[in-house]
């Protein structure tokens, strides 16, 4: 998760799609050159570990576009093929 948070911060679509699960990646990203994303805070994780197939992150991004500041919640979805850890899809609250 922190390193799709940094890759979203740094604007580095290779990584993100290379860490999106194939079922549901998407063929590109654009990327707001307004948006900024300021911090980000891991609230809870469930499984995840070193044995386990699937993870879920439950997140908030703080961001700020001008004057505008807000942030994203969500509960990530992860599962792991081949000892990586791929990002499936997420609700946001």
């Amino acid at each position: 998760m922190r390193s799709r948070y940094t890759a979203f911060v740094l604007e580095d679509a290779d990584h993100l799609l290379r860490s999106w699960h194939a079922s549901t990646r998407p063929a590109s990203l654009e990327f707001d050159p307004q948006l900024s994303w300021r911090r980000l805070v891991i609230l809870r994780t469930v499984a995840g570990g070193p044995f386990d197939r699937d993870g879920v992150v439950e997140f908030e991004a703080y961001w700020r576009q001008g004057a505008e500041r807000g942030s994203l919640h969500e509960r990530s979805r992860f599962v792991r093929e081949d000892r990586q850890w791929f990002y499936v899809d997420g609700d946001v609250r």
